[in-house]
């Protein structure tokens, strides 16, 4: 089974409009693990627009399914990760004051400075997912600067996905066959939702995992939080 990990990072980023607490992100947490999700996904960035830091070690004592940490590994964002070690850490080649993250890792052009960041998470005991394009070239560079899965970035499969889906996962295909050769886990995100996620799943071998956050919360608006993760994990059960 693929696993679910919802990020929250849209319900932070309604709490932080009005400058309180509401909705409350650590209940919220709780309240999506209690509906079904199998891991919380959060992104602090450095604006701080979405989940802050502060926000961390709390998240980090009441999930008890996974804790995952997503971001690009600025010495900031590091000392945040190594003080509150979460389950996995995705890193990410976000710009400071990227709307989105819209690519991943030259893995081969960063080999070194990943290899040496990694390093270090595993010296935690945490273990690294790094965010990659569909390219096996990268899915094997992940592999050799020590990381245990990679991310592909979806974004091009969903905007394909419309008019021609075999297409749009064609590259998903080579890349998920790479990481599975070399040894690595695979996780996906970025843009999936309830049209293209079933197609992704069927079609995408050895998935342990996505991570999905912008297109739940807004189904969440419409279905309610509950019927929502439902929702999403029927999309992920394989066809029988």
């Amino acid at each position: 089974m693929t696993r679910l990990s919802v990020n929250i990072n849209k319900v932070a980023l309604l709490r932080n409009a009005r400058g309180g607490n509401l909705p409350d992100l650590i209940q919220f947490a709780r309240d999506c693990e209690a509906y079904g999700a199998e891991g919380i996904t959060v992104h602090p960035r450095p604006d701080q627009r979405h989940v802050r830091y502060s926000d961390i070690p709390a998240l980090r004592e009441v999930v008890t399914t996974e804790f995952n940490i997503e971001g690009n590994p600025t010495p900031e964002f590091l000392e945040l990760v190594l003080a509150h070690p979460p389950h996995q850490c995705t890193l990410v080649p976000d710009a400071a004051h990227q709307l989105t993250s819209d690519h991943g890792w030259d893995t081969l052009e960063h080999a070194d400075f990943l290899r040496a960041v990694i390093a270090r998470l595993h010296d935690r005991g945490i273990r690294v997912s790094l965010f990659v394009d569909a390219d096996p070239r990268m899915v094997e560079g992940a592999q050799a600067v020590g990381a245990d899965r990679v991310e592909l970035y979806t974004g091009p499969y969903a905007h394909q996905f419309p008019d021609d889906p075999a297409a749009a996962i064609a590259p998903y295909l080579a890349a998920a066959q790479a990481a599975h050769q070399c040894g690595l886990g695979l996780n996906a995100g970025h843009d999936l939702n309830l049209d293209n996620l079933p197609y992704f799943r069927q079609h995408c071998p050895h998935l342990l995992e996505v991570s999905i956050g912008h297109a739940l919360i807004s189904d969440a608006l419409y279905f309610g939080i509950a019927n929502t993760i439902r929702l999403y994990q029927k999309a992920l059960q394989p066809k029988k």
